[in-house]
């Protein structure tokens, strides 16, 4: 174990170009599913823990955001995987700005949309605009340190020790079903008026958070 995590901090991963791609896939899926269950959990504590809340506009549970943020912390902080520090720091800044311009452009440009609010939440210290806070960027610092030092050697072994086409089909069944789902509720949804995944769960009495 020792020997391969030695190797995974030293060495250029060795994967062809379909396996690399297979592990991107399932480090997509898992960090959306991640997101999700972290939102799930923490708003049921902003709710005074009375309820939980689904969240995300997917029918399953996973949050695009964080796979997005999961894909630059992988290309743009991997090559620093030596350095914890420069990991959740860089993690940190990198996932604080895309929140901070996601939230902003939704907001600004489709009517005051939002997504998220941290003028409303618990913990919201150092919030700019209600859309980042400090709470929000050092857990987005900290999912760095997971991703890369916990994620990524699993999924690492996981892709050296699974027959590569087993591999392949499971990473890319996954996230077929995943993006199936997403582009659904964010497009096909509006262009054939058929209900997104909140409306249906809404009229199931899920509770959303306004």
């Amino acid at each position: 174990m020792k020997k391969f995590y030695d190797a995974y901090l030293n060495e250029k991963p060795d994967f062809d170009k379909l396996t690399h791609i297979g592990i991107i896939a399932l480090m997509v899926v898992i960090a959306g599913v991640f997101g999700w269950v972290y939102e799930y959990i923490f708003y049921f504590f902003n709710g005074g823990m009375k309820e939980f809340y689904w969240r995300g506009g997917n029918f399953l549970p996973w949050i695009n955001i964080y796979a997005y943020g999961a894909i630059l912390i992988y290309f743009l902080i991997f090559r620093y995987r030596k350095n914890p520090f420069k990991v959740f720091i860089l993690g940190l800044l990198i996932c604080g700005v895309l929140e901070f311009v996601s939230g902003y452009v939704m907001y600004t440009f489709f009517d005051g949309w939002r997504c998220w609010d941290y003028n409303t939440e618990i913990w919201n210290f150092g919030n700019i605009g209600g859309f980042v806070c400090l709470r929000s960027v050092t857990f987005f610092g900290a999912s760095g340190l997971l991703l890369i030092y916990v994620i990524m050697p699993l999924l690492y072994a996981m892709a050296r020790k699974l027959n590569k086409k087993v591999f392949l089909i499971i990473a890319f069944t996954l996230l077929s079903i995943i993006l199936i789902d997403d582009l659904y509720n964010l497009i096909f949804a509006r262009l054939l008026h058929t209900p997104r995944a909140s409306t249906v769960y809404k009229h199931l009495g899920l509770k959303f958070v306004e």
